[in-house]
């Protein structure tokens, strides 16, 4: 990555489907969360009730290789690309805040001063939306950082979107299917 790059976001990541021979752990994280949003989704309740969510993206891995590396304040659907869900799961065991930094702080979408701050604690999941209501970031983390990253797709928002990037002849990437259990 280059330095401007570097400056926005530290870490390092790779995407994997889940059924790859080393990553089965992983396809079965996918499978829980690909579950939890089937039953939100089907229960069409609250906000989930505008939404129709049938596809996501692959796992994203992240790793924060430590030397304050963080992720600046964004939002990672300011775009209307179908991203409406973001799943995060954390796999840093003794993790402590005063010690590692990288929490991730979530911001409201009024900029009242409230803000979330969660841990990246072991085992932990964590869903919020993927627009603008919450803009979040990775604060400098002094320790190696580990999440995996799932997001769900509104099929209406992104068919839009994939209508969009065929009509500006752009790489639309690969949707998967959801498979609860």
């Amino acid at each position: 990555a280059n330095s401007n790059s570097k400056l926005i976001r530290g870490d390092r990541i790779t995407w994997v489907e889940g059924n790859e021979q080393i990553c089965c752990n992983i396809g079965f994280l996918i499978r829980i969360l690909d579950s939890i949003i089937t039953r939100c989704n089907n229960i069409a309740f609250g906000e989930f009730q505008n939404y129709r969510i049938t596809r996501r993206t692959k796992a994203m891995i992240a790793c924060y290789p430590s030397n304050f590396t963080k992720y600046v304040r964004h939002v990672d659907n300011p775009n209307n690309d179908g991203r409406c869900i973001t799943s995060i799961y954390y796999l840093n065991k003794d993790y402590n805040r005063e010690r590692d930094g990288g929490v991730l702080r979530l911001f409201p979408q009024m900029n009242n001063g409230i803000v979330a701050d969660i841990e990246p604690r072991f085992n932990r999941v964590i869903f919020f939306w993927s627009d603008r209501r919450n803009p979040h970031e990775v604060m400098p983390s002094t320790r190696m950082r580990f999440a995996i990253t799932v997001w769900y797709f509104d099929a209406n928002e992104r068919e839009r979107a994939i209508q969009k990037y065929r009509q500006n002849s752009m790489h639309c990437p690969n949707d998967k299917d959801l498979v609860p259990f």
